[in-house]
């Protein structure tokens, strides 16, 4: 064993006088000295250090020392740190040296440190283990104390008795430090080693002076006080050796039903599959199920349809839900139509989006009855899942850019592939066994009489869901141990869509069938989807079902546990399963097409498939059974322990099966079983006849106190054994548990860093460094472990991936957090920890094992034979190894175990109540090692065990533990205050006390009356607690105290609020009482109830040892200090907080909202503000009707707090009515917790100049201007405030606020005079470029600048939603590109790369983000090139469009003036609270400002101080007001549908105080998204009239209308605020135009008033166009033009520049609000917290007594424009042929052309048709007339119809403007046939081609790459443009082409030149000229033969007479050949 030394000599140099501290760290292990008293220069510490340490001293670790100045009542203050790295020391094993400290600057300091360190090896017993078996190895008991490793590093301690070595463990804290675990370093791996050479009977005591004198021998200490300080961590961390930490969070939170709603709005279809079809949509979640209206004969139908589903069920359930969305072709009222295409996702997968939605998404449908089929169809659609408390941040609908990349926008989660696959997946079930019996006995038994058989009472078959479908295996009748072998396979795309697969054992039964018990299979645990994942695979492995418990019951009242809903409480059966999946290959032919649910039969599987069966031994022993609830009864209470279905006494074994198994199993157990245990035969005999025990003998209760009931277990606890039997997959359970130990160590770190955080104590980032080192330590401690079975029997493929993948990520994750530690800094740490948080929730994901081995253990109070609550343990918690990590964190420890009520019995209050608290102490591991089973007991015990022949007596294990020691101690509990708590009563307060419970005592302390924030100050002491056990194991593990905070009700039972834990700090009898343990410190304990927190307690606790002489030597208490309290005695003064005098000055403003009190009104109000006791009384309101305002508004009191903020109280604010008589009511109260926000700090006199609003940014100003205004965006500009004493300048170089994208960073000297110059020519230039450029295009100049006329209010609404959009983009880029960047520079660390190779990558990452978006927008590109929108862009002036409410923007504006919500009435018991808003009475509105007295005079000498208004100067009067308020409500979008139309008729209702205007005529008829487009005025009288309701209202016909939502605002903090909320500032100033100022007040007037108001000098306009304010200058345009466009000069355009950068001015600067649109959401308060829709508007205030404003500005909607579209067919060229001719049976077609503009086809014009065309041409010459309405910037078309024959009104739709053209065959009798279709997009289309043959399938093809044009630019096209549609194979095809021409003209002009329809007049065309083949046959058959010779065989002929020509040569060839031949042959 080897050991590192430090000896830490002294210290010198140091500064001052007072005490020191050192604190030495290694390996993440602090040890403490003793505080060195009183040193002046040098401080002599002389200590020697130990860490016992397990792994090689690596020579790259480090030392570290740091020196404190330690005091008592402030945290310690740091002096220096010393560190070193301890290369030489493992080299050379020794080292002494001299060196200096470092503070925290990392500079070096004069103070040095001398130290000694030693590194060397230790001898001691270690047990080596060989092949399973124990090696002893022989223990030295002399010479130097041996250290007893395991126990020492583990907290483990082993066997009954206790050795003179074992027992020195407890007095030596200092290693008892591993508090928090950090002993990870150092236990790790340890082999336990064997106990038996303790003699039996060793004397279990030894005295105190042998032990201390060992452990100073030891630990080179010098005074027993420095052994005490390090277990004060180990008491308020709750990990320590022997006890395990309870759950404080009681209540089970699945299983309780939640509201949901789901919205999904199906926007459109593409590219359906099919012909000329009629498709509906028909959306389905779970069983219900919604349709879309019908769109006739196009397979691309528009429909922005939005649909609601609103669910009342808990989130399991709702996750597991399958949204479906199918496309139905013609469906009607007769016929159901046929399935186009489906597409399936569950919940779960939309709520865990970003956001809980997908929004304009494609979805892609295919077809389920044939997966060999290609995509059916796309669908886009936006689902959103919104629970309670979510609200759904909607991207802002404008205009919508279509988002025609439908590949890139899928509806599917990121990292998803595009084109999913067809997989199948298997899911085999072979057998089960354990079921329960589910019928009754009495039918048993009659079938018994008659049939004469004992049959098995249960039926079961097993049932599978996945996504939507179920199947199910057959039913085996009778069985409680069925074999099924059957396999069960679904078809479904892969990756699927939805998360769980649920497998159902149920009962088949005649009536109906019941689930025995349910097992979710989590997909994505059984899978991993990266580059080295696998496919899901599981099994064969037994899958565990808990439910309800076992006894059969016709109502089972827990029947939802064996669904699958909420925790089971029993073990109900286990199966065994298996899962595959197999990618299936759609191209071969043999594959079967259907997704139907199949069921086959598969092989038996062998016995041993799922790992050795291995015999197991659980132990259990209850120490202690307390905080039994009264309402049991007091009859005998026993407790029994089950695990699966061993030790179930009363409703367990179903069968003789299991005895079968035993059987079976203990023969080969017998056999191997004396190898294992190096022992007797008889021994190994006797093993196989242990009968278990599993029940505790039934004990008589007896009272506690008047709630509870405790059992006497006093020396004597009763334990339980069981014996099992399970295969041996305890592997599984090992890696969970490593997985879960590093998990929680992490958990606990991030808690204490976040703490570190909250409590703004130093260095966070050197705990999160610890925090990050020891999670990386750890993950590479799994990866060595994991690694070591590979070779085990019944591994299953699962097992071995997900050991391979957990490798991976654990190295992985191991590997992040070295880096991440190097990065932490103390900027860095929130992110950082953000990212801790993650790799917690990574490591959870991974430690849950999918595939089960041992069940769980359930533990069951009984009483009466019944079962009353149980626990719950996981085995793996509890399951031993050799391997220290492998051990769960409750093996061997005793827990806190707080049994619960069964089921939904556990819900709400019931559930809060402990039905018992038991200390357990439980062992579970395989028989083999079941010596170890003791050794984590607390020691002193002697074993009672049944008694049986002696021989065996030894190995049996006890049936009780008889503790012979005990220790007597008195508990002091320091109970001071508690805050946040609980509302109990009505009134809104409750009446806490608090009850302690420590072992089995219980005390309560006094009850308050009336508060929600008790100080009890009252020490509760308790006498004479006996603990059973050694005194030094409890020094270090005490019993844990609990404690619970109730509401005294004067009738009926005390209510519960909450409770908390604690562990008490220890101080034996022989330990000195003094710091820096004792007196301890007051801490805060969270309280919860149930699930939610409660509030906090702040008390303290110590347990002291009475030693001989009694109660005597404690130290002191004080007595009652008060007489008034009686016996109550304080907390006495060490631990109480040190107080300072506080002054509190309360700024009373007025009440609002105040509701009536028991049915009367509120009518002369007082508020009573109230802290630790001292008070200020506001003065009475005379008649809160006529004025709710306080006459005084300054009152102040003084008050004694705690030096430290965290104790300071919380503050009360009481509002009390006062009747006649005396009487007083309370109306409602409010509890400020935290004063921090009110703590008033005097400013920093080096920067007197600058308010507290400026806050330094690094130096640097940035000037980013997103947004086209003036100013900043107001997100960048809060935070880019510069620092200069000298003056700023900022220069607006143009006239024209054109759009311009910069980043110009301006580093400002401190001193300088900088010059800021916005510089805006390049932009200027970039648009000429592009001008040109577009003019070579071809294209007409398309800047052809827009006439001002044109624009109006809402082209500035258009034009800045464009740019919220590009803004938000632009965010999100920067957050990618931010993110990338960090990836790297870790990637970088890891290997590292040089710093510019960083810059390198990042570059080029750029370069790809770019390319990403370039090659979008090329897509979007040229559509948009030339839309309007575009142009006005550079033009408009913009104002702010906020996606969110104004106040959330400028912190509600509470800048002065805070709202207190005053409560009243019980608190809700919802989970989170939602109902507080029920509770709320009414508002008390003032303000609070606390600082410490004395305050420094320099405050007070100011200008103009008022003394009466202490720190609230310059606030304005609160005097009454009269104020126009004008309220422009813009739209509404999202509405929640109100009628069953699945739409609403809205309008909008305003309410402020007795005003109200109702809009009811103008409601816009079936609309969820309505453009209002109103401005209402309202006069109002400020306060009695400031809150201002919106309300959106559903218009009906009949009945009442319904609210829809609505939304609040306070105008009265708007109004008073100093961001000036009153009218929007806008970004320039015009006087005439859509952008005419509003404001009565011009700019120079405003801030002429702004400057007086601060108290600054007014501005001065010099020339040149500057004005100074404030030493800053600002420079702008001076001159104006009117609406005659004269120019003259104006100081506004200046004044307005500064008040739009009047943040950047020095003390009063602040953001002022620009000119706006806000959007707030609305809310029903039957659906409390689910946003039913959002409201776009804004409001102006203008106070009576100003000039009077202007009239409102005009932003009703845009009405649409009135078009003609004219479009002519002249021809149609190559369409396909479809008839065939009777005579000749040639192909022909008798060809027409439909068209038509709307999208329900009811403007539909057909051509005449071309009878008989043989080519395929048509010649039509006919005119189609489209006229519509049109909204230009919307780019929609407007129709307006009835919707059916029965509605009352006509509805308006908004739909694309799309040209449709088909070509048709006519046919006489039969319909005709549809040829081809085109749909040309008016304002998008690829030009036409010039000539026939140039037009291609291309151009539909590649329409994003082609140039196109918009009708409405260029007003007439003509060309050629393709008829296409799709073949079989869902492939385009070019069907015929058409040459046509499009004409757009206005209403006007089609008034002035008329046309006529087809070919008539005015302006007819000339008729075509068709060839006279379109006659038929018998008119003139030659001129048909002569056609049909020519045309169709002319070139036949020519061949024919071209084949005769050749053989007639060939044949005079061969004629003359021979005659020739022989001529020349002959030579003739």
């Amino acid at each position: 064993m080897m050991a590192l030394t430090v000896h830490l000599k002294s210290v010198a140099n140091l500064r001052g006088k007072g005490d020191r501290i050192a604190k030495v760290t290694f390996r993440g292990l602090p040890f403490y000295s003793r505080v060195a008293a009183n040193c002046e220069a040098v401080a002599h510490f002389n200590e020697m250090f130990q860490w016992p340490i397990a792994s090689r001293l690596d020579g790259s670790e480090m030392l570290e020392i740091q020196v404190y100045n330690y005091s008592k009542v402030f945290s310690n203050r740091l002096v220096g740190t010393f560190c070193m790295v301890l290369q030489k020391v493992a080299e050379e094993g020794q080292l002494e040296l001299t060196d200096t400290f470092i503070d925290d600057n990392n500079t070096s300091i004069n103070t040095s440190v001398t130290i000694e360190i030693r590194y060397q090896s230790m001898d001691g017993t270690v047990g080596m283990r060989s092949n399973g078996e124990y090696l002893d190895v022989p223990d030295d008991r002399d010479g130097m104390f041996t250290f007893e490793t395991d126990s020492l590093l583990s907290g483990q301690s082993h066997g009954s008795g206790a050795s003179a070595k074992r027992s020195l463990q407890g007095s030596i804290p200092t290693f008892r430090k591993s508090g928090k675990g950090v002993f990870a370093a150092m236990k790790l791996g340890k082999i336990r080693s064997s106990k038996d050479d303790h003699k039996k009977d060793e004397p279990a005591v030894l005295d105190m002076e042998d032990l201390d004198k060992k452990a100073m021998r030891l630990a080179g200490m010098l005074e027993p006080d420095a052994i005490s300080l390090a277990s004060v961590t180990a008491v308020t961390t709750n990990i320590s050796n022997k006890r395990s930490k309870p759950d404080i969070k009681i209540e089970p939170s699945s299983g309780r039903p939640v509201d949901y709603q789901i919205s999904v709005t199906i926007i459109e279809a593409r590219q359906l599959i099919g012909l000329n079809m009629d498709p509906v949509v028909c959306v389905e979640i779970g069983e219900e199920k919604k349709h879309t209206s019908m769109k006739e004969s196009t397979n691309c139908p528009y429909y922005n349809e939005y649909f609601v589903f609103d669910f009342h069920v808990p989130p399991d359930v709702m996750f597991d839900k399958i949204i479906k969305l199918s496309v139905i072709h013609s469906k009607n009222l007769l016929r159901s139509g046929t399935l186009v295409g489906t597409f399936k996702m569950d919940v779960g997968t939309v709520y865990h989006q970003p956001e809980h939605q997908f929004y304009h998404k494609w979805a892609i449908l295919s077809d389920p009855v044939d997966i060999t089929a290609a995509c059916k169809g796309y669908l886009k659609c936006d689902i959103a899942v919104v629970g309670k408390g979510d609200n759904i941040k909607t991207p802002h609908k404008a205009n919508e850019t279509d988002e025609d990349d439908v590949e890139g926008n899928l509806l599917l989660p990121e990292g998803f592939p595009a084109e999913r696959q067809w997989a199948r997946f298997y899911v085999k079930v072979y057998r089960a066994e354990g079921l329960p019996k589910m019928n009754t006995n009495i039918m048993a038994n009659v079938k018994k009489a008659f049939i004469g058989e004992n049959r098995d009472l249960v039926d079961p078959y097993v049932q599978v869901y996945f996504s939507g479908q179920k199947g199910k295996t057959s039913v085996q009748k009778s069985s409680y141990e069925p074999i099924w072998n059957e396999q069960i396979v679904f078809t479904e795309l892969f990756p699927p869509l939805c998360k769980r697969m649920k497998v159902q054992i149920r009962d088949s039964d005649k009536v109906n069938d019941v689930a025995i018990g349910t097992h979710f299979i989590d997909l994505r645990k059984i899978s991993n989807e990266g580059d080295k994942g696998f496919l899901p695979t599981l099994g064969p492995a037994w899958a565990n079902m808990y439910g309800s418990t076992r006894q059969y019951t016709l109502m089972d009242e827990h029947q939802d546990l064996n669904d699958g809903l909420g925790e089971g409480v029993s073990f109900r059966a286990r199966l065994l399963l298996s899962i595959a999946v197999e990618i299936l290959d759609t191209t071969s032919p043999e594959i079967l097409s259907s997704t139907e649910v199949q069921t086959d039969s598969i092989s038996n599987i062998s016995e041993s498939a799922t790992g050795k069966m291995e015999e197991f031994f659980l132990f259990g022993a209850f120490l202690e059974a307390t905080m039994i609830d009264r309402k049991i009864g007091d009859k005998p209470i026993t407790f029994e322990i089950t695990i699966g279905n061993y030790g179930n006494q009363i409703d367990g074994t179903s069968g003789p099966s299991s005895s079968r198994k035993k059987k079976k199993d203990g023969e080969s157990d017998e056999e191997d079983s004396g190898l294992i245990q190096n022992s007797s035969e008889d021994e190994a005999d006797e093993e196989s006849h242990l009968e278990s025990v599993s029940c505790t003998p039934p004990v008589k209760p007896v009272v506690t106190d008047r709630n509870y009931f405790h059992l006497p277990y006093f020396e004597k606890k009763p334990c339980v054994y069981i014996k099992s039997w399970w295969q041996d997959q305890r592997r599984r359970l090992y890696n969970a548990n490593m997985m879960d130990k590093i998990a929680d160590k992490l958990e606990e770190g991030v808690n204490d860093v976040q703490e570190i955080i909250k409590t703004e104590k130093a260095f966070p980032e050197r705990r999160l460094r610890g925090v990050l080192e020891e999670l990386s330590f750890g993950c590479s401690r799994f990866v060595n472990l994991a690694n070591k079975d590979i070779n085990q029997t019944g591994r299953t493929k699962l097992d071995r991936e997900r050991l391979k993948s957990c490798m991976r990520e654990m190295d992985n994750i191991g590997q992040q957090a070295k880096q991440m530690r190097m990065q932490v800094k103390k900027n860095t740490v929130k992110d950082k920890l953000k990212l801790a948080q993650n790799f917690l929730q990574r490591l959870r994901f991974l430690a849950d094992e999918p595939q089960h081995s041992i069940p769980d253990v359930f533990v069951w109070m009984m009483s009466n034979n019944k079962r009353i609550a149980y626990a719950r343990i996981p085995s793996k918690d509890i399951l031993y190894s050799v391997v220290d990590e492998e051990t769960g964190k409750d093996c061997g420890k005793v827990k806190a175990v707080f049994l619960k009520l069964p089921g939904k019995k556990g819900f709400g209050p019931a559930g809060w109540t402990v039905q018992a608290k038991l200390e357990l102490y439980l062992w579970l591991g395989l028989n083999k090692q079941r010596k170890e089973f003791l050794s984590g007991l607390p020691n002193g015990f002697e074993e009672l065990k049944v008694a049986k022949t002696d021989r065996y007596l030894h190995s049996v294990p006890p049936v009780s533990l008889v503790y012979n020691m005990k220790q007597v101690f008195q508990l002091r509990a320091h109970m001071y205050q508690a805050r946040s708590l609980f509302a109990a009563d009505s009134s809104g307060l409750s009446d806490p006390f608090a009850r302690v419970f420590f072992s089995t005592h219980s005390q309560v302390t006094e009850v308050l009356s009336e508060t929600l924030c008790p100080t009890w100050d009252q020490l509760l002491v308790f006498d004479d607690v006996e603990l059973f056990g050694e005194a030094s194991e409890l020094r270090d593990d005490p019993p844990i105290i609990v404690v619970e905070i109730y509401d005294q009700d004067t009738v009926g039972k005390a209510e519960f609020i909450g409770r908390t834990f604690a562990k008490p700090t220890i101080k034996m009898c022989d330990e000195h009482y003094g710091p820096p343990r004792f007196p301890p410190q007051l801490e805060y304990f969270q309280i919860y109830r149930g699930n939610c927190t409660a509030g906090e307690l702040l008390a303290a606790f110590e347990l002291l040892q009475i030693g001989q002489g009694g109660s005597a030597d404690l130290p002191p208490l004080e007595g009652p200090a008060d007489s008034e309290r009686g016996p109550i005695i304080p907390v006495p003064l060490g631990i109480r907080p040190v107080l300072s005098r506080y002054r509190i000055e309360v700024l009373f403003w007025g009440l609002r909202d105040l509701k009536r009190i028991n049915l009367a009104q509120v009518d002369r109000p007082r508020v009573d503000i109230e802290c630790a006791g001292r008070g200020v009384q506001s003065v009475l309101i005379q008649n809160y009707k006529k004025n709710p305002n306080f006459s005084t508004l300054v009152k102040w009191f003084e008050v004694d707090l705690p030096e430290n903020e965290l104790l300071h109280p919380p503050l009360n604010i009481r509002v009390v009515d006062c009747r006649a008589f005396g009487r007083y009511t309370l109306v409602g109260s409010h509890a400020v917790s935290s004063l921090r926000h009110f703590l008033y700090s005097a400013p920093n006199k080096a920067s007197s100049n600058w308010g507290s609003a400026a806050k330094l940014m690094n130096g640097y100003m940035v000037l980013t201007n997103g947004s086209s205004q003036h100013g900043f965006s107001p997100s960048v500009s809060s935070r880019t405030l510069s620092r200069s004493a000298g003056e700023i300048i900022v220069i607006m170089d143009s006239m024209e606020p054109t759009l311009r994208k910069m980043d110009t960073c301006v580093k400002l000297d401190a001193t300088s005079d900088a010059v800021v110059k916005v510089d805006m020519i390049d932009d200027e230039r970039d648009k000429e470029k592009k001008r040109k450029k577009k003019k070579k295009k071809g294209a007409a100049d398309e800047e052809d600048e827009t006439d001002e006329s044109v624009l109006d209010w809402w082209s500035k609404y258009f034009a800045s939603i464009e740019t919220l959009k590009e803004t938000l983009r632009a965010q999100e880029a920067a957050q990618a590109e931010a993110e990338e960047r960090e990836d790297l520079e870790i990637a970088a660390e890891a290997a590292d790369i040089k710093c510019d190779d960083i810059v390198r990558k990042g570059s080029r990452m750029r370069e790809r983000i770019k390319e990403k978006r370039n090659a979008k927008d090329k897509k979007k590109g040229h559509a948009v090139d030339g839309a309007e929108k575009q142009i006005v862009k550079s033009k408009v002036d913009e104002l702010m469009v906020y996606n969110k409410e104004l106040e959330t923007e400028y912190g509600d504006f509470e800048d002065w003036l805070h709202t207190f919500n005053l409560y009243r009435g019980k608190a809700g018991d919802d989970d989170e609270h939602a109902l507080d808003d029920d509770r709320i009475v009414g508002r008390f509105k003032g303000s609070l400002c606390m600082y410490k007295l004395p305050l420094s005079e320099e405050i007070t000498r100011d200008v103009g101080f008022d003394p009466n208004m202490g720190m609230f100067q310059s606030i304005p009067h609160n005097d009454p007001i009269n104020v126009l308020v004008r309220v422009y409500v813009v739209r509404a979008t999202d509405l929640h549908p109100a009628d069953i139309n699945g739409k609403a008729d809205p309008y909008v209702v305003i309410k402020l105080g007795r005003s109200e205007v109702k809009d009811k005529e103008n409601y816009i008829s079936k609309q969820l998204n309505p453009v209002f487009g109103k401005s209402f005025d309202i006069e109002a009288r400020f306060p009695m009239e400031s809150m201002l309701t919106v309300s959106v209202y559903d218009w009906d016909l009949v009945s009442t209308d319904d609210l829809i939502g609505e939304t609040k605002i306070d105008l009265e903090n708007r109004f008073y605020s100093k961001y000036r909320a009153t009218c929007g500032i806008s970004s320039s100033y015009s006087l005439h135009g859509y952008n005419v100022w509003r404001d009565p007040l011009k700019p120079s007037q405003i801030l002429a008033k702004l400057c007086k108001e601060g108290k600054i000098d007014a501005p001065q306009y010099g020339t040149g166009g500057k004005v100074k304010v404030a030493n800053r200058i600002f420079v702008g345009p001076t001159e104006i033009e009117d609406e005659n466009g004269l120019k003259k000069q104006t100081e506004e355009h200046l004044a307005l520049t500064v008040l739009n950068h009047w943040e950047e001015i020095p003390r009063v600067g602040c953001r002022l609000v620009p000119e706006h649109v806000e959007t707030r959401p609305l809310l029903n308060p039957d659906k409390p917290g689910i946003e039913q829709g959002r409201i776009e508007m804004w409001v102006d205030m203008f106070p009576m007594d100003t000039p009077a404003p202007g009239p409102a500005i005009e932003i009703s909607p845009r009405k649409p424009k009135r078009y003609e579209l004219r479009v002519i067919i002249w021809n149609t060229d190559e369409v396909i042929l479809e008839d065939d001719d009777y005579f000749t049976g040639e192909k022909s077609s008798d060809i027409f052309v439909r068209g038509w503009l709307k999208g329900q086809q009811e403007d539909r014009q057909d051509t005449d048709v071309h009878y008989h065309s043989l080519t395929g041409e048509g010649n039509f010459n006919w005119r189609f007339v489209f006229p519509f309405d049109y909204l230009m910037a919307e780019e929609k078309i407007v129709i307006s119809k009835k919707e059916s024959m029965f509605s009352w009104d006509e509805t308006e739709y908004k739909i694309p403007a799309r040209l449709t053209l088909q070509v048709w065959d006519a046919d006489h009798f039969s319909a005709d046939d549809f040829l081809g279709a085109i749909e040309l997009d008016l304002n998008r289309f690829p030009r036409g081609a010039k000539t026939s043959k140039q037009c291609s399938i291309d151009m539909i093809r590649n329409e994003q790459e082609l140039p196109s044009i918009s009708i409405f630019k260029q007003k007439r096209v003509k060309g050629w443009w393709p008829f296409v549609a799709r073949d079989e194979n869902d492939e385009m095809e070019l069907t015929g082409k058409v040459e046509a021409e499009l004409h757009l003209v206005t209403a006007e002009e089609a008034e002035k030149s008329p046309v006529g329809l087809g070919r008539n007049e005015p302006d007819p065309l000339e008729k075509p000229n068709r060839p006279d083949t379109t006659f038929l046959w018998f008119l003139s058959p030659l001129k048909a033969i002569r056609y049909l010779v020519c045309n169709r065989y002319k070139w036949l002929i020519i061949k024919i007479v071209l084949a005769l020509l050749l053989l007639v040569m060939l044949g005079l060839f061969l004629y003359s050949m021979p005659g020739y031949l022989v001529k020349k042959l002959l030579g003739a």
